[in-house]
């Protein structure tokens, strides 16, 4: 058969094939979502924005809830582990940031110094990757939509990520893309993340494109910055023989100091401590301060409207540890574009490549599917 007969045969399918959301009566309804390891909500809002309707959540963190309960009038379930599988509703999509701190490249450094163990050795935050995949593997979801830290790809020499991989493709069975997108494009902070869409039926699926430039600093300035925020001269004087220390040692240790006209380095749960990694200058005759919690919202990309009923030191945990909004609104909609579109029945159309950064990746070291089977029966 030529091209152009292949082709013709695939449009009719699209236009045949009902939207993934249109139910047995020809009705619409809202995708549901899980924002599992929630945080603050940046997947709620990103999601919601796309239409789609919150049906749980879960954090462990109280004040991490706390900002949440504040911002969309319910609390998240706590610890996911006291959560069964079989009592989460019923969804769509599974939207999860999982904890980064066992694969991230301060995370690694700081238990390697304390001789501590990380990645999936962790006994605390290691495994709750499987935990996720638990609960992909009882609901089965339509799309699941994973975000981590850039060093989750080459941690354990990549090792860690082919687990993750294969686990989800191999064993789960799902389509997936994966991309590390930085979100300098949208907010004024140099932040790599990667992203993981999984999809349940085989689908092509395009990331969104950002744009070649983004904002700077100026833009999520207050105009009126308390005193409180300028670092002391003791603490200042602090950090600029520490950096003076290390520079001499040949190591690249030390404050970031920026005005309006750049953009920041990545914002972290450490902000708190000292601000040195995002200091904003204020001229030669007064010392740099650090952000204050609503230019940190706004670092994140959280609109005007996000309360922040916490004491400053909790807010600069939760937004450094928090998702880019506007990073994960673009995939949301990404996401919730191909499941209204008709599903391709023609997998070879899917365009499936070796491409690390954009595409498939080749499996290596398969997962069986017989892993997830023994794990039914050893819970029941």
């Amino acid at each position: 058969m030529s091209g152009k007969g292949k082709k013709s045969k695939a449009v009719v399918l699209r236009e045949e094939s009902p939207p993934y959301h249109v139910n047995g009566n020809g009705h619409h309804h809202k995708l549901r979502f899980i924002d599992l390891f929630c945080g603050i909500g940046g997947f709620r809002i990103a999601f919601e924005r796309a239409s789609c309707e919150c049906v749980f959540s879960s954090d462990w963190n109280e004040k991490a809830q706390e900002t949440y309960a504040a911002n969309f009038g319910e609390k998240p379930h706590g610890d996911i582990h006291s959560v069964a599988v079989a009592d989460i509703p019923q969804h769509d999509i599974l939207c999860a940031g999982f904890p980064c701190q066992p694969f991230s490249i301060a995370g690694v450094s700081k238990k390697l110094s304390l001789g501590k163990a990380h990645g999936f050795d962790d006994k605390e935050q290691g495994n709750l990757f499987f935990t996720l995949a638990d609960i992909i593997d009882f609901h089965q979801p339509k799309v699941f939509v994973l975000e981590n830290v850039k060093n989750l790809k080459s941690h354990d020499q990549g090792r860690t990520f082919q687990i993750i991989y294969d686990t989800l493709t191999n064993a789960l069975g799902y389509t997936v893309y994966h991309k590390i997108i930085d979100a300098q494009s949208v907010v004024p902070q140099h932040r790599e993340r990667i992203f993981l869409v999984g999809f349940k039926e085989r689908r092509g699926f395009e990331f969104p494109q950002f744009p070649a430039e983004g904002p700077k600093l100026n833009s999520i300035f207050e105009k009126n910055v308390p005193e409180k925020y300028t670092l002391t001269d003791h603490l200042w004087k602090y950090l600029q023989d520490y950096a003076a220390k290390h520079r001499a040692a040949g190591n690249g240790f030390g404050f970031g100091l920026k005005d309006g006209n750049q953009i920041a380095r990545t914002l972290s749960a450490r902000y708190y401590k000292d601000g040195s990694e995002i200091l904003i200058s204020q001229g030669t005759a007064k010392n740099p301060r650090r952000l204050t919690p609503r230019e940190c919202a706004r670092l994140m990309g959280y609109p005007a409207n996000f309360k922040i009923p916490v004491s400053d030191t909790q807010a600069y945990k939760q937004f450094g540890n928090s998702v880019v909004m506007p990073v994960v609104e673009r995939i949301a909609k990404a996401v919730v574009k191909t499941l209204n579109t008709p599903a391709d029945e023609r997998p070879e159309l899917v365009l499936v490549g070796n491409d690390k950064e954009n595409g498939e990746v080749a499996t290596r070291t398969p997962v069986p599917v017989s892993y997830f089977k023994k794990r039914r029966k050893t819970k029941a």
